[in-house]
């Protein structure tokens, strides 16, 4: 699989990214390897917290929360997908898949052994999570999803998302520092902006997130339906601790959240939040507020021994 490389100058003095990166290679099932970034913050010894982004985000966006995470002894992993971030980006749109994008975040579970995992997902993050957490049940211990679903092709994915698909695929450049600060409630400065573009030097990086929204399961035939019901399946008797913190202002992922609590039975109990003067992007909103939520939810449901 041939892939590009962003020149590691373009991530050097990001505002607020002092992290050290990190890799791992990962099977690109043709034969190859591609390399994955990821952020490891926080006492190697910790329970993991693993933050999944988006589209087309990368880890960030989670800049804000991290020390927050870290600071009640949290230790922080935060990968970037291929295609994102430091990750390497496959040069082809056919080479980005759904479940290659779940095969290779199970390679990173695998390789850093990660066990007793809180899993905080939005948007993308949360198609390839729980889709994790339903296969690797004894891996995860809590689960925070945050603007985000699991769809399986057999519900309108409503307007705002078509919109945004149809937008993703007709615009000549795809402007992805625009794109996500359209989906904040806050005007994001320069040097923000300048971090989201930091990945995708011109128009050859972006074919990871020119072809996501296209990965959504829309239909019944969509070849995700079966593997996400299946996904269902298991949520539907999951007993952890399961958390919603969905944000006031999200157009696209408004109403999933009482999906999740009507039908995981984990969300019983649990304290659910609507984050105030959150967009679609709500770590880039409230990303310190969403932390706190995500420690006190943690501190609330101790690990069992």
């Amino acid at each position: 699989m041939q892939h590009l490389r962003t020149p590691d100058e373009r991530f050097e003095n990001l505002s607020g990214y002092p992290f050290k990166p990190n890799y791992l290679l990962v099977d690109d099932s043709e034969g190859g390897e591609l390399r994955v970034h990821y952020l490891d913050e926080g006492p190697a010894g910790a329970d993991p917290v693993l933050l999944l982004h988006g589209e087309p985000s990368w880890s960030f966006l989670y800049r804000k929360m991290i020390p927050v995470l870290v600071s009640a002894g949290n230790r922080v992993i935060a990968p970037d997908l291929p295609g994102f971030g430091r990750s390497d980006k496959p040069s082809r749109r056919e080479d980005y898949t759904y479940q290659r994008h779940v095969d290779w975040m199970q390679a990173v579970l695998d390789q850093l052994d990660l066990h007793h995992i809180t899993l905080v997902c939005q948007d993308w993050g949360g198609l390839i999570g729980l889709r994790l957490a339903a296969t690797n049940t004894r891996r995860f211990a809590r689960i925070v999803a945050a603007n985000t679903m699991l769809p399986t092709g057999e519900h309108d994915l409503g307007q705002a998302f078509i919109d945004w698909r149809n937008f993703s695929q007709q615009v000549p450049e795809f402007p992805v520092a625009n794109i996500i600060n359209g989906a904040t409630t806050t005007e994001l400065d320069a040097d923000t902006l300048r971090g989201y573009d930091a990945p995708f030097p011109d128009e050859t990086y972006k074919e990871g997130a020119r072809q996501f929204p296209m990965l959504v399961p829309a239909t019944p035939d969509d070849p995700a339906c079966k593997p996400n019901r299946a996904a269902w399946d298991v949520l539907a008797k999951w007993e952890k601790p399961f958390l919603t913190a969905f944000s006031d202002s999200d157009p696209i992922t408004a109403g999933g959240d009482a999906v999740m609590q009507k039908l995981i039975p984990g969300c019983q109990g649990q304290a659910h939040t609507i984050i105030e003067n959150g967009g679609h992007f709500l770590q880039e909103d409230q990303g310190e507020t969403l932390a706190e939520v995500v420690n006190a939810f943690i501190a609330s449901n101790p690990r069992k021994a």
